[in-house]
């Protein structure tokens, strides 16, 4: 939680700071302006917040100790600088640079005071004199504090910055490792190039010895703004908590807010930190995106010369503008603002290193990986450029499938065993979504699939530490990880690809001007149409959380996504917000949706826009929650929702759970634990008794935890093969990764020679998995068996990718299929390879004297040569 700028963290604020001061001026005066306790006050008001007091204490001192400590004169330009007295603060540096013309620090601050003001040259100036000084008298500047100036001006002028690591910040900290600007500066470093584990470690320690420091909680928050925004956000609670003016902070805190599309809360923010520094270029360049966020192209242009105002040329603003769009998937906007920060300064590598990243999620690949490899190139310790460069070097050893609407990039491997059916899949989504949205896409659509994980994070993030995600569109890019990447867990990459492409339709339809929470909830929403097992649905987790008021108001949605408190919570956000978009399509019709997707590319803000095509956000709301508490109070009808005492649950408490589950014969979770408590008995009857009911009353049961698992089980138990595979069936027809109910539905049609059960189900499981042998060969078997012999053959070929253990078999089959079909060019090839595997394999003989002798009609094939049907060993 943010704490307002008028809170002080003890005593009363007036007085306390009053005694600052007064402490301050008297020991200046008494000790001739070089005592420690009065500087370490004037600091302690600097760094708290008190800027003007700081600057009028530092005043006085200067005034009257002309040989006082350059700590002074930096104390008054920081100060100065902290309010936006730009003009003043170079003012205080002439004054500065007269008195202490050797200070390295002084000057170092200088650059910045310079380029504030729009004094490029000066700024080189001082930069230059750095080098200078340190050079020709390194002797005077080998304490730790100037190693540390001096490595900040090194890496300005383009050092390495691994060196200045080592050979510079490390000597000071072994030197004095009590120093705070060591924290802050090796902190820094590695926030500048991405290394943010460098860079939390940097200022944990940085908060460990300055634990009221608010600038060390700072850049804690920003090392982890990409990988926990609860940390981040705990962090900077703290450092408004020790300084409520730290302007960055609330820039920060602004940032975020714009993440969650809290334009309001964000410009509260921006205006709390203009209050502090009026000529803040980096606020007036956050109200200048929020209002192109908002169409508003007169702020916005108003917003942007404010910023530039002080220094015209100052390459940050229009950076700042551009990633805050690009955040917002607004990239080719985002774009156009990274080429003019670098018409301003070529040199500027974030402008380029953004511009490359916005480029290469537009489809521009060819000048976004140039440009990446420039930015490498110039700084080869720039994490993100360095793991794009690197993932850009494995990519060229990934298969292209391209078609006049798709390029789908994936490994070889997997390209050759599930790259046909990602393409059917897309293929089918784009017949269904785009014309039923009313859409025209830019082609082709890119889809990259990852097996590694950490590809899929730096292609998507930039960084290889971003776990939980599946799937990412950018609009016309999509990146995914593939079920190789999902070690662990049981994921459909069908619905995974559905849910993205949706996101393809409704972001280019408007122009990646919609809100996160309509685009997710559209596409879970879709997923449901799609595929009765796809999507979320109403679950007892969800349904309590309705009903126990935890849904969050449809007009802050977007927000639920940005710092959950749990996965739970996140997961949570995707299904409420589909339950909106069901809500509007039956509430309004589905042409009232295409209608706000329409206003949202045409510029509308989402309330207006629905507003206008549906009715006021306040009405929304409130029908909204009636709704979701209809649909929550429907899951269910009939069960006992009621959890159990937590104090029953416990290992001493059984005899009394016990009695509870009797006395509640129609507790949901009750049943669940009598249930688990009759198989342990081996009670299978009584195990079926009980949750044929629950079933009955909750049939979408999905996930580990599903009735149906466990009633199965006990129909198994009791020998009734067919009420085993009835509520498998009803399993597998609700859960879109029931893998061990496609696993003993496919051995049970197997043995029946059930071909459309033994093909339904091998598709289900390849849905969840093609990366394994079985399901390829018993897919092929059932197609076989339900004469689609292509179909067979399909699989067949497939299944070599595996490297079979008995190839010989699966070559002769696939010669015998081809023999069926009248190939019998490739017929003869796969003969002969079951012959170079099995020189004395008589079917595959007998088959390669009919090819040859031409004995064979097309579409007949000896008996014996029939491959036989699947056996439970080949599951």
């Amino acid at each position: 939680m943010r704490v307002s700028h008028h809170h002080h963290p003890t005593g009363c604020p007036g007085l306390r700071t009053g005694f600052l001061v007064a402490l301050l001026l008297l020991t200046t005066g008494f000790l001739q302006a070089q005592s420690a306790m009065g500087l370490e006050a004037g600091w302690k008001l600097l760094r708290t917040g008190n800027y003007e007091e700081a600057e009028t204490a530092a005043a006085h001192v200067i005034r009257s100790e002309p040989l006082a400590d350059e700590d002074w004169h930096r104390l008054r330009i920081e100060a100065l600088m902290s309010t936006g007295r730009y003009a003043d603060a170079n003012a205080a540096l002439t004054l500065a640079l007269s008195r202490q013309p050797g200070s390295i620090r002084i000057r170092l601050l200088g650059r910045e005071v310079a380029l504030s003001n729009g004094m490029e040259e000066k700024a080189t100036e001082l930069t230059d004199s750095i080098r200078v000084l340190v050079t020709t008298q390194p002797w005077s500047y080998r304490d730790p504090v100037n190693l540390i100036t001096f490595g900040r001006m090194a890496l300005i002028m383009g050092a390495d910055p691994k060196e200045v690591l080592d050979r510079i910040y490390q000597a000071a900290e072994r030197a004095q490792p009590e120093l705070r600007d060591i924290y802050l500066a090796k902190g820094e470093l590695a926030l500048a190039k991405h290394d943010y584990a460098l860079a939390a470690t940097a200022f944990h320690a940085g908060v460990a010895r300055f634990p009221e420091d608010a600038d060390m909680h700072y850049g804690l928050a920003q090392a982890y703004e990409n990988s926990d925004r609860g940390v981040m956000l705990a962090s900077l609670a703290a450092a408004l908590e020790y300084n409520p003016r730290h302007v960055p902070s609330l820039l920060l805190h602004a940032d975020h807010q714009i993440a969650a599309e809290n334009y309001r809360e964000a410009e509260n923010l921006l205006g709390e930190a203009r209050e502090i520094n009026p000529s803040s270029p980096e606020a007036w360049a956050y109200h200048a995106a929020i209002a192109h966020l908002r169409n508003q192209s007169v702020g916005e242009r108003i917003s942007r010369e404010e910023a530039l105002r002080s220094w015209s040329r100052n390459p940050k603003v229009d950076h700042i503008i551009g990633r805050t769009l690009s955040q917002k998937y607004r990239f080719a906007e985002g774009a156009d603002y990274q080429r003019k920060s670098l018409d301003m300064d070529p040199r500027f590598l974030r402008a380029k290193a953004q511009l490359a990243s916005d480029l290469l999620r537009l489809g521009q690949e060819e000048e976004g990986w140039r440009l990446i490899r420039e930015v490498h190139a110039r700084d080869g310790y720039d994490v993100e450029a360095f793991n794009l460069v690197t993932l850009s070097d494995t990519m060229k050893e990934y298969r292209t499938i391209a078609t006049d609407d798709f390029i789908i990039r994936m490994t070889s491997h997997e390209a050759a065993v599930y790259g046909p059916r990602v393409l059917d899949l897309l293929t089918r989504a784009s017949d269904q979504l785009v014309d039923k949205y009313g859409a025209t896409l830019a082609t082709p659509t890119i889809v990259e699939i990852f097996a590694d994980q950490r590809d899929f994070a730096v292609r998507t993030f930039g960084v290889p530490d971003v776990p939980g995600y599946l799937g990412v569109c950018f609009g016309r890019l999509v990146t995914a990880n593939s079920p190789a990447a999902n070690s662990g867990q049981a994921v459909n990459w069908e619905s995974v690809l559905w849910h993205e492409f949706c996101h393809v339709v409704t972001l280019q339809l408007t122009n990646n001007r919609m809100p996160r929470w309509l685009s997710e909830g559209i596409s879970v929403y879709e997923e449901r149409l799609a595929n009765a097992a796809w999507g979320d649905r109403m679950n007892p987790r969800y349904r309590e959380m309705i009903l126990a008021d935890q849904a969050t108001p449809v007009s802050l949605l977007s927000s639920a996504f940005l710092a959950p408190r749990s996965p739970l919570h996140l997961q949570f956000a995707y299904f409420q917000s589909s339950l909106v978009v069901e809500f509007i399509i039956e509430r309004f019709g589905l042409e009232s949706l295409r209608a706000i997707l329409r206003d949202l590319g045409a510029g509308a803000e989402i309330n207006q826009a629905i507003a206008a095509n549906t009715t006021a956000m306040a009405n929304i709301e409130r029908e909204f929650s009636v709704y979701a508490r209809e649909q929550a109070e429907r899951l269910g009808r009939g069960l006992d929702w009621t959890r159990p005492d937590p104090a029953l649950l416990e290992p001493a408490a059984a005899p009394q759970l016990a009695e509870w589950a009797r006395d509640n014969p129609d507790n949901f979770w009750a049943a669940l634990w009598q249930a688990g408590q009759l198989a342990d008995r081996n009670d299978w009857q009584g195990v079926i008794n009980l949750l044929d009911r629950i079933v009955a009353r909750y049939p979408t049961q999905a996930g580990t935890d599903s009735a149906y698992r466990r009633l199965a089980e006990a129909h198994r138990a009791l020998g009734d093969i067919a009420k085993e595979r009835e509520v498998l069936s009803v399993w597998a027809a609700v859960d879109s990764a029931a893998v061990d109910a496609y696993l003993r539905l496919m051995e049970l049609a197997a043995a029946d020679q059930d071909w459309e059960n033994l093909e339904l189900n091998a598709e289900r499981y390849l849905a969840v998995n093609p990366l394994v042998a079985p399901p390829h060969r018993v897919l092929g078997q059932a197609k076989a068996g339900l004469e689609d012999i292509p179909g067979a053959i399909t699989a067949y070929r497939t299944l070599l990718e595996f490297d079979p253990q008995d190839p010989a078999e699966v070559h002769f089959t696939l010669a015998n299929w081809l023999h069926q079909t009248g190939d019998d060019l490739a017929a003869r090839l796969h003969v002969l390879q079951a012959l170079e595997e099995a020189p004395r394999f008589r079917e595959a003989l007998k088959l390669l004297q009919d090819i040859v002798a031409g004995e064979s009609a097309a579409g007949e094939a000896p008996a014996e040569s029939t491959p036989p049907a699947p056996t439970t060993a080949a599951l």
